[in-house]
């Protein structure tokens, strides 16, 4: 028979699937889906691509940690928080947060960045090519860009650092889900 408080089997099966779901397409959009459009698709096209994946992908995010914070949170017994649950507590929370500044706050601002990159990039004929393709780097179109127009290099550096930002959201909420279901998995027996 269960305890009062633990988790009812439904909670329990819920839980386990949003929470690997979750991971499953933070490692499926991190470290595939990515690398395969980017080396795959003409630039700008991966970067429609891109504008049109995230916003969904950082709310998916975003909801999967609020509801798992929510399932977790309304079965502790508050007042006598164990280690593993305190933990698993601070890991959803911090992942419902980093998810939501990358979907509410940095990707709409990585993707207007982007955007204002391709206007002029389109104006120098500039975006067609797959990104991986070799180029001599003297005679690389986007380096003389940036030489030639401090605005763009500018603008270049404002959606690195917004990229960047989102970047270490994104894998920080890739850790954070991870370390749950490593403790999940550590602890099997008390679910």
């Amino acid at each position: 028979m269960e305890e009062v408080g633990a988790p009812g089997g439904l909670a329990k099966v819920v839980h386990l699937l949003v929470l690997s779901g979750a991971w499953g397409m933070q490692i499926w959009v991190t470290f595939v889906s990515g690398f395969l459009l980017f080396r795959g698709l003409p630039r700008h096209t991966f970067g429609l691509v891109q504008s049109k994946l995230f916003p969904f992908y950082f709310h998916i995010s975003m909801g999967c940690a609020l509801v798992n914070l929510c399932i977790l949170a309304s079965q502790c017994a508050w007042t006598q928080l164990t280690f593993w649950e305190a933990s698993q507590l601070g890991l959803l929370l911090l992942c419902l947060t980093l998810a939501a500044i990358n979907g509410r706050w940095l990707e709409p601002r990585t993707t207007a960045t982007m955007w204002a990159l391709q206007t002029v990039e389109k104006k120098r004929g500039l975006g067609g090519e797959v990104p991986g393709s070799r180029q001599l780097r003297e005679q690389d179109p986007y380096r003389q860009l940036r030489e030639q127009d401090p605005k763009y290099e500018a603008l270049r550096l404002v959606f690195f650092r917004y990229h960047g930002l989102s970047s270490l959201c994104n894998l920080g909420c890739l850790v954070a889900n991870g370390l749950c279901l490593i403790g999940l998995a550590l602890n099997l027996s008390r679910l």
